[in-house]
């Protein structure tokens, strides 16, 4: 039992240091903040929940082959592009969304684009009755502007690079 509980109780992810924890809370902060401010700006809606779990990537794991811009921009694309034709043919119920969410998870790993938070974009479809014209306004647009504050922010970090390079 006392493996067990060590198990789960054991935290595997690296301490951060004191800088890498203000560019991660500054980072989320400046990101979310200019989605709201551009999309009123421009009277487009340009966030979504999870743009949220995508800063937490983004920002505290920017090395993860999981928060580079390809599979940012492409895993909440594809995700959102298998929602939206999925609720074109089926309800809303139960397993038309597991189903999505199936597919999109299955995709996102076939193209080597896997992006956890864009495994919720199919249920916020579903939920939101989002259409096509939502894969602009939010999903690729928002994704595009996070991972621009992204760069930015990382660019003028002297702990941390992003996106990665080949060569890392």
């Amino acid at each position: 039992m006392k493996k067990i509980i060590q198990s789960i109780t054991t935290r595997y992810q690296p301490k951060m240091t004191a800088l890498s924890l203000v560019v991660a809370t500054f980072g989320g902060t400046a990101a979310i903040a200019a989605l709201i401010l551009l999309g009123n700006a421009f009277g487009a809606v340009l966030l979504m929940a999870p743009f949220g779990a995508t800063c937490v990537l983004l920002f505290s794991v920017p090395a993860s082959p999981l928060s580079q811009p390809m599979n940012v921009i492409g895993g909440h694309i594809i995700s959102t592009l298998v929602g939206i034709a999925l609720h074109t043919v089926f309800p809303t119920s139960w397993w038309a969304i597991a189903l999505s969410v199936g597919i999109a998870i299955g995709l996102m790993a076939l193209l080597r684009i896997t992006h956890p938070p864009a495994g919720a974009d199919p249920i916020v479809v579903f939920f939101e009755n989002l259409d096509i014209i939502n894969l602009i306004f939010p999903v690729a647009l928002g994704s595009i502007i996070l991972v621009i504050v992204a760069w930015l922010v990382h660019s003028v970090s002297p702990t941390t690079s992003y996106p990665l390079t080949k060569d890392h």
